[in-house]
């Protein structure tokens, strides 16, 4: 399908905003159906207003819950996301980054 740059008006704001074709390729290829209602700036600030780029999760359930344990390979205080139970090795994050790579070469 061709697409072309469409002028548009932002609802919160009234002003005019260019929807280019290339972000209407963009929506298609995403499956979304409706234009963007809202200009970049509105986006943005409302985006900010809502806590900026949280994940939806967070939104719905509050902030993650962490918990504090000692990293089984360089022993430094850490925080992780899940309750530690005792029966697994915890990582900080420098050493499960440092495990992944050396696991995947």
């Amino acid at each position: 399908m061709f697409y072309q740059d469409k002028t548009l008006t932002c609802k919160e704001c009234g002003r005019e905003f260019i929807f280019t074709a290339g972000q209407q390729e963009f929506f298609a290829e995403k499956g979304f159906t409706n234009e963007p209602s809202r200009c970049p700036d509105c986006r943005a600030a409302r985006k900010a207003r809502q806590g900026g780029g949280q994940r939806r999760s967070d939104f719905r359930f509050g902030p993650r819950q962490m918990y504090k344990a000692i990293c089984s390979q360089c022993g430094s205080m850490t925080e992780v996301p899940f309750e530690p139970r005792g029966d697994r090795p915890v990582y900080c994050r420098d050493c499960y980054s440092s495990m992944r790579v050396r696991n995947y070469r």
